[in-house]
């Protein structure tokens, strides 16, 4: 079912916030970088061989991603492997070029892998939803699954991720359905992905600025309201210190936990698109 005739995923999609190409260390073991639009992280510490990749990014963005891997862990070896929150084309885009390099397994959650597997199409970006112009173009956005087969491989029901000890990862659907969370109760660190963000990522204005927002899941590409407000739920109960997400900067402390409350509080009115409010 793979579709590779849209325009935008030959090209450079022509979208960049004013921290593309920069990172930031979030704690002394996860890094956050920002390929144009979206973020992915480097886990392990500097110099160790044994880090992680998380998501991967934009299409056509391997050459940054693999200069700042080896920029920030101090060696260019490859990771030990990939894990993705999902596989929508922002957080996938760099994969398939890669995993040429790379000869390393990908995880996710067994939901996700049909559209990592060729045999599924994520829904078109919807327009309606409003709210800028990201919003707008949504539908020239690829949508179209990956095939990854030979190395895409399961997360395991028990919660552990691979190479990654003390983390868990969380199943938090709505925005696709095998999307993850991953959290490490020891300090409190959330990587939700999209399960929410910390911009409000249908505003072409606000995506190039990051102005800092909670907002629930992009709403253009979300596919299930019901699940994707249980999910916040979910990762509120945590109560995480530090949460970085899919789109924005980290938020941490008493601005995080007030932002997710908020969010929680107010879920209809911050992440529904008009559509699906009641009125």
């Amino acid at each position: 079912m793979t579709n590779v005739d849209n325009d935008f995923s030959k090209s450079h999609l022509p979208f960049y916030s004013l921290y593309s190409g920069t990172g930031q260390e979030v704690t002394s073991d996860l890094y956050q970088f920002t390929n144009q639009i979206v973020n992915l992280f480097f886990y392990g510490d500097p110099y160790s061989t044994d880090w992680v990749l998380i998501d991967a990014g934009m299409p056509h963005g391997k050459e940054k991603i693999m200069a700042e891997a080896a920029s920030r862990m101090g060696h260019q070896k490859e990771p030990k492997a990939i894990i993705l929150t999902h596989g929508h084309f922002d957080h996938v885009g760099a994969l398939e070029p890669l995993l040429e390099v790379w000869e390393v397994p990908v995880y996710a959650h067994a939901l996700e892998i049909p559209y990592l597997t060729g045999k599924e199409n994520y829904p078109k970006g919807d327009s309606t939803v409003h709210g800028g112009l990201v919003s707008a173009l949504s539908p020239l956005f690829p949508n179209h699954g990956i095939d990854i087969s030979s190395s895409i491989q399961p997360l395991s029901e028990t919660g552990v991720i691979p190479y990654m000890p003390g983390w868990q990862w969380i199943h938090t659907p709505g925005h696709t359905p095998g999307h993850i969370s991953l959290y490490r109760e020891q300090d409190g660190t959330l990587i939700a992905g999209d399960a929410f963000v910390t911009v409000k990522q249908e505003s072409l204005y606000k995506v190039v600025t990051q102005k800092k927002e909670i907002s629930g899941p992009p709403k253009y590409f979300t596919q299930d309201w019901h699940a994707a407000r249980l999910s916040v739920e979910k990762l509120a109960k945590l109560q995480p210190n530090i949460a970085v997400t899919g789109h924005g900067l980290p938020m941490e402390g008493t601005e995080l936990h007030s932002s997710l409350k908020h969010l929680v509080d107010n879920f209809d009115e911050i992440a529904l698109p008009g559509t699906k409010r009641n009125h």
